[in-house]
């Protein structure tokens, strides 16, 4: 509400009218989220193109040939590529103390390079480091006594100082040496001079601003301060640090007698570094490869700088990951130390949502190795040995059966991500196989070994796998199915390329023979495809996912008898028909909830007795759970609020509701001047008042829907919903309507929501003619309270008053600071403290509403599902 003018309780500035606004509203929602959703073909589109341009580079090089480069990096080679490895992650922490202190937050130096060391050793191997990097920070940080906001402040400073230094060294290497550079690049040296400039250019432009003018950068209602000159001195320090350390260790693996120098190859670096970030390619595997393979081209040769890069992933990436791994497998289990005997049974006590997560990564793990090792060719030694001891048969039905395991894991990683009680038993069964199969194929005793490990982490964590859901009723979602087609799609590139000088032909297939590597690797391809088709075929004859339906007419009915008789009239929102119901088993229950992306969002406390309200609230949260949504209790008020917190949901405060006491309500006295002069006003108009009974409300539709369709003209807005009302006849048709007349005619209308047992009055969609006189609405709402008034209502409900009553102390927490923040600042937004001042002429009683939700880093993005909820999709909450 903006003014005296505007809806009261729930109106709200809407879309244009149309002859289904509830279908309408529901469509929009269905284009929601489409952009994001093409990202994840976007990075398998950049992957498949680097695979084949690989592909190309390398077809005059056999596998073998590639082994042994990388077995042929001299050991001091080696070792100078491991200092400068050790070097770089010993910097790194200083990203971390940096943020903390620019968020007036410093640990102590043992915790930040801690975690620091663990972040950077996740993220730089798996990409995506904001969610991967930023998540391990989020579990220790929170742990230290960090709050989300202080932690999304700290990881975005990371982040941008990360950026600071690609800018800073890329600058200096093209200015310093654009000759060489120009070259691979084929650009003129001067332009490549002007580009390293420009980036300094924009690195000093970020010193001058910040040592120099000291003015925060305001993004909407954020203010970003400045760093000081130290800080800012310490990020160009680590990051340029960080950044020559990280291309220094690469440098110092190729082969010697390139003719490149160390700021030439830091620029190709950073290029190629820069393509793997925006790839969104996990760990920018494949691209960072295939662009120094093609820009290096004229000084190295490709087999040669590929092994040198086989070597840099493991000493850079692998080898800091699975001391990372250890660092915080360490540090989640030390707690549990003292009850050794019980550390199966305690485990479960930390971290329970992280165990199927880690668990379904380290399957899909397992499945990659399963794969790998069946397109590559047997180590001829162990193979001999086995076919001394083995009979063929064995040794071919387990090179197969290894790689359809492999595929099948993959699968079965999404299963476990997502808790499905069916995918523990089979991932047990199918690593049992894979262990059996990698040491009956080719005595890979190495691969074996880690699956048994990722077998025995799996046996004792039964209990997170709890939802009965069948795999094939379970949505696929885009990024998993792009993620296994892509490793099936380098799982056949790489057993082309490792057997590409063979000579294909029919009988090939028919040769079984114990060094026959390449007809093994071309049925255990076809086994592998095979069970994609067959699992892609048994989806498409599963059952339809469990979608809330939305109720129909028959269901509404039920609605509204039960809601009838209950005293809170905002319950009579179920009757829009916008949301999903959900009855108690007896029948006096009701809970109505929206869904929006993984959000489940239940609008205001379950009704009903308390038993009922208890029963649904957790009905609710396991119906959620089942489909791998977050539960969320919008609007909510205090009574309940003991039911939320034992479903272990955080609740933050969203405003005030206002509540005006009948009994005491009247035009007298010096507070209500106001009322009397617009009453007088509408008077002099010759306003009048009349509350029309809902079995006349039918004739007078066509009438309401023209006043309606005006208003949302003029206001050039559009509808909304969920927790907002929008005019729909069957809608208004169950209402008593308010109406003011002139001359007979209706210039304003709103209905009115009124309890059985006479408690609590109401009113819901408030719309007015764009003739009608200025405090029309006022003087409908004044008059719809004697009125209530005199009919015997207790109270009349002028709905909430977004981020009112919150505090601003500096020991408050960040949102009721925040949320004082916007209702102090945030007019040109909303007219948040008009709102207040409006419903204050009124005396009302305040009650504050909450939000319950899972909270963490999880609450941005619930915060803006229930915006899309009420708004119909992103557009309703970006435009009117």
């Amino acid at each position: 509400m903006t003014g005296p003018d505007t809806a009261v309780t729930h109106s709200t500035a809407s879309r244009p009218a149309a002859p289904d606004p509830g279908r309408a509203h529901r469509n929009r929602r269905r284009s929601a989220g489409t952009l994001d959703r093409l990202w994840p073909f976007v990075a398998v589109a950049v992957l498949v193109g680097a695979a084949a341009i690989l592909h190309h580079e390398l077809a005059n090089y056999s596998f073998r040939e590639l082994m042994a480069a990388a077995r042929a990096v001299p050991l001091e080679r080696l070792g100078w590529a491991l200092g400068c490895t050790v070097l770089a992650y010993a910097v790194l922490p200083g990203y971390d103390a940096m943020a903390l202190r620019y968020i007036g937050f410093p640990l102590p130096l043992h915790r930040t390079a801690f975690g620091s060391f663990i972040a950077y050793a996740f993220s730089q191997m798996l990409g995506f480091p904001l969610v991967t990097g930023g998540s391990v920070r989020y579990r220790l940080w929170s742990a230290w006594g960090l709050s989300t906001a202080q932690i999304a402040r700290a990881v975005s400073f990371v982040a941008f100082s990360f950026a600071l230094g690609m800018l800073t060294v890329s600058g200096f290497a093209f200015a310093a040496e654009p000759a060489g550079t120009g070259v691979i690049l084929g650009l003129p040296p001067g332009s490549l001079r002007l580009l390293g400039l420009a980036n300094l250019g924009i690195v000093a432009s970020y010193v001058w601003w910040s040592v120099r003018r000291r003015r925060s950068i305001r993004l909407g209602s954020w203010r970003i301060p400045a760093p000081s000159a130290r800080l800012v001195g310490a990020q160009l320090l680590v990051s340029t640090l960080d950044w020559t350390l990280a291309g220094a260790a690469l440098f110092v693996l190729l082969p010697p007698g390139h003719g490149l120098t160390l700021a030439t190859f830091l620029g190709i670096f950073l290029l190629a570094q820069f393509a793997g970030l925006v790839s969104h390619v996990p760990g920018g595997l494949g691209v960072v490869e295939t662009i120094l393979i093609l820009l290096l081209k004229p000084y190295l040769q490709a087999s040669a700088l590929l092994g040198a890069l086989i070597v840099y992933r493991g000493v850079y990436y692998l080898l800091p990951f699975c001391a990372g791994v250890l660092l915080l497998a360490q540090y989640e289990l030390r707690p549990y130390a003292p009850r050794a005997l019980g550390a199966v049974r305690s485990a479960g006590a930390w971290v329970p949502r992280l165990v199927p997560q880690v668990l379904s990564g380290a399957v899909f793990l397992t499945g990659v190795i399963l794969l790998g090792s069946g397109a590559t060719p047997a180590i001829p030694g162990r193979l001999a040995w086995l076919g001394r001891l083995l009979p063929l048969g064995v040794i071919e039905v387990s090179h197969l059966l290894g790689s359809m395991a492999g595929v099948g894991l993959l699968v079965l990683a999404w299963a476990l991500w997502h808790r499905l009680d069916a995918a523990y038993s089979l991932t047990v069964v199918l690593l049992a196989v894979g262990i059996g199969a990698s040491l009956l194929k080719g005595g890979d005793w190495e691969e074996a070994t880690v699956l048994a490990i990722v077998l025995g982490a799996v046996l004792p964590a039964r209990r997170y796998f709890y939802r009965k859901s069948a795999l094939a009723a379970e949505p696929l979602e885009t990024g998993w199915l792009l993620a296994i087609l892509a490793v099936v799609g380098g799982f056949i590139w790489l057993g082309f390329f490792a057997h590409k000088h063979a000579e294909y032909r029919n009988e090939l297939w028919w040769r079984f023979a114990l060094h026959a590597d390449a007809p093994r690797f071309l049925r255990a391809a076809v086994g592998v495809v095979g069970v994609l088709v067959v699992a892609g075929l048994f989806r498409l004859f599963r059952r339809a996912p469990a979608n809330p339906a939305l109720p129909g007419k028959s269901e509404l009915d039920r609605a509204a008898s039960l809601i009838a008789d209950l005293p809170d009239v905002s319950a009579s929102l179920a009757l829009v028909g916008d949301k999903a119901l959900l009855f108690s088993e007896s029948g006096r229950g009701l809970l109505m909830y929206g869904v929006e992306g993984r959000s489940w969002v239940a609008l205001g406390d379950p009704l009903g007795p308390q038993a009922d309200q208890v029963e649904l609230v957790w009905r609710f949260r396991e119906l959620a759970d089942r489909q791998g949504g977050w539960t969320v209790f919008y609007e909510v008020g205090v009574s309940c609020l003991p039911l939320y917190i034992d479903l272990g949901l955080t609740l933050i405060k969203l405003g005030e509701e206002a509540r005006v006491p009948l009994a005491d309500f009247s035009l007298d006295g010096p507070n209500r001047r106001a009322l009397r002069r617009s009453q007088r006003q509408m008077e002099r108009e010759r306003i009048t008042f009349d509350v029309v009974p809902t079995e006349q409300v039918g004739p007078l539709l066509p009438t309401l829907r023209a006043i309606s369709d005006a208003w949302l003209a003029e206001k050039r807005t559009r509808e909304k919903g969920f927790s907002l009302g929008f005019f729909d006849e069957a809608y208004i048709a169950r209402f008593p309507v308010a109406v003011a007349r002139r001359a007979g005619e209706i210039v304003a209308f709103a209905n009115v929501w009124a309890s059985r047992p006479k408690v609590k009055l109401s009113m819901d969609l408030m719309r007015y003619r764009p003739d009608a006189p200025p405090g029309v609405m006022q003087y409908l709402c004044t008059e719809l309270m004697l009125w209530g008034k005199a009919e015997g209502y207790q109270y009349f409900g002028l709905g909430m008053a977004p981020f009112s009553g919150m505090e601003r102390r500096a020991l408050a927490p960040l949102w009721s600071r925040l949320g004082a923040f916007m209702y102090r600042y945030g007019e040109h937004f909303y007219n948040f403290q008009g709102l207040r001042e409006f419903k204050e002429k009124f005396d009302p009683v305040w009650e504050p509403r909450y939000l319950a939700s899972p909270g963490g880093l999880a609450l941005p993005r619930i915060l803006a599902n229930v915006a899309a909820l009420i708004g119909g999709g992103v557009r309703g909450v970006v435009a009117k």
